[in-house]
C-alpha cells in the first residue's frame, strides 16, 4: 500500500484538516501519479456539506480536477511512462460494458461512474479519496495527458470546468452565427466564454456582478447584461439559440428560458441544493428545449484539452497552499474568487503525522 498524505473532511460541514490515508499498490493497469494541482471545485463543497441529499461519506478527500506527474506503472500499461504530465477528472473508473461507457461517454455509465471521491472503486466497497493529497492511484483508461504547452496549474481546472462547458457547447453546436449566452462568471462560466469564443459563436454573459463586465470582455464576450436590471431580460427575450446556465443556485429558470429563439436550448450544468419550479408555457409556445449535461467522458476531454491547447485556452486561477483551504471555500460560495482556487501540492510537504 502507498501511504498518502491529503485533507480531510471528518464529518458533514466540518473543516478540512490533515489526514493520512493509504492507495492501492498499482495494478497491472494502473497509473501511480504524483499530485502537483488539485482545483476547488463548487461541487467539493456541496459534498462537504452533504447538500445533495445525505449521499457524502466521511472521512472524505474533496478534489477532482488533478494534474501531476506519472511516478509509477503496472506492467501492462502501455499509454503512459514515468514523467509523463497527466491529469485526472470527476471519475476513475465505470462499467466499461453499458451503451454510455461503449460509446466513450462514460460520465453517463448506468450503473453509474466510479467517482474520483465520495464514491467506491471498482471492487464496490473500497472507498474513493480524491485529489486534496500528494498521490492518486488510477487505471490508465481513465487518466489524461495535459499537452506540454498547457501550463500545469492553469490546466486542473479544465479537468472538471473546462469539459462541463465544453461538452454541451459541442453537443448542441456553438459556433459561426449562434448566438451563446453563459448565465454566471465563475469558475464554469468563465471557462465556457472562452471555449465559445474560439469557436467563434457571438458569446453574451448574463450576470448580476456589473463588475465582471471589463473582465468577461477580455475573455472574449461579445455582450455583457447585468441580470439585476429587468428590462435587461426583457429586452432578450427570444434573442438566444444556446444559453448554458452554469449556476448552482436558485433562480428562475422561466426567466431565461424566455429569452431563447424557436427550438432554442437552455443547458443546465449547474445542481441546485433546491428543486426548481418551471412553467410549461415557458417551453411550449416557442417550441423550447430545456437540457442537462454533466462533464464528458475520456475521449472527450481529451479532445477539450488539445482544443484548449490549441487555441492556449486555460483557467484565471489563484493558487493556494492547501492550508488555506477552509479560507477558501466560503469564497467561492460568495462569488469571491477569480476564478477557480487552484491548491498548491508542495504545501503537503509541510504535513505533520
Amino acid at each position: 500500500m502507498i501511504k498518502v498524505h491529503g485533507y480531510a473532511a471528518e464529518q458533514t460541514k466540518a473543516p478540512l484538516g490533515p489526514y493520512t490515508f493509504e492507495r492501492r499498490d498499482p495494478g497491472e493497469n494502473d497509473v501511480v501519479i504524483d499530485i502537483q494541482y488539485c482545483g476547488i471545485c463548487h461541487t467539493d463543497i456541496h459534498q462537504v456539506n452533504d447538500e445533495w441529499g445525505g449521499r457524502s461519506t466521511y472521512p472524505m478527500v474533496p478534489g477532482h480536477e488533478i494534474t501531476g506527474i506519472v511516478s509509477a506503472v503496472g506492467a501492462k500499461v502501455e499509454r503512459y511512462k514515468v514523467d509523463d504530465r497527466v491529469g485526472v477528472g470527476c471519475f476513475v473508473d465505470s462499467c466499461r460494458k453499458c451503451a454510455a461507457c461503449l460509446e466513450g461517454m462514460e460520465q453517463y455509465c448506468v450503473e453509474g461512474p466510479n467517482l474520483t471521491y465520495n464514491g467506491v472503486e471498482k471492487d464496490g466497497k473500497t472507498r474513493t479519496q480524491g485529489g486534496y493529497s500528494n498521490k492518486i492511484v488510477v487505471d490508465e483508461n481513465y487518466v489524461l495527458q495535459i499537452p506540454d504547452n498547457l501550463p500545469m496549474d492553469r490546466t486542473a481546472p479544465l479537468l472538471c470546468a473546462g469539459i462541463t462547458m465544453y461538452s454541451p457547447l459541442m453537443h448542441w453546436k456553438a459556433g459561426p452565427g449562434k448566438r451563446v449566452g453563459i448565465v454566471g462568471l465563475g469558475g464554469l462560466g468563465h471557462m465556457g466564454v472562452k471555449i465559445a469564443h474560439a469557436l467563434n459563436a457571438d458569446v453574451s454573459v448574463l450576470s448580476h456582478s456589473q463588475k465582471k463586465r471589463d473582465e468577461a470582455k477580455k475573455m472574449g464576450a461579445d455582450k455583457f447584461y447585468d441580470t439585476s436590471e429587468i428590462n435587461n431580460l426583457k429586452n432578450l427575450e427570444g434573442y438566444f439559440d444556446l444559453i448554458v446556465n452554469t449556476l448552482s443556485v436558485e433562480i428562475d429558470w422561466n426567466r431565461y428560458l424566455n429569452l431563447l429563439a424557436l427550438d432554442g436550448t437552455m443547458v443546465v450544468v449547474g445542481i441546485p441544493e433546491k428543486e426548481t419550479l418551471l412553467g410549461a408555457s415557458s417551453l411550449i409556445n416557442p417550441r423550447r428545449n430545456l437540457a442537462g449535461s454533466v462533464i464528458g467522458g475520456i475521449r472527450e476531454t481529451q479532445d477539450m484539452l488539445d482544443f484548449c491547447n490549441k487555441y492556449s485556452i486555460t483557467s484565471d486561477i489563484e493558487l493556494i497552499p492547501i492550508q488555506k483551504v477552509n479560507q477558501a471555500y466560503p469564497r467561492v460560495v460568495n462569488s469571491d474568487v477569480r476564478y477557480r482556487f487552484v491548491i498548491d501540492s508542495k504545501s503537503l510537504e509541510d504535513h505533520t503525522d
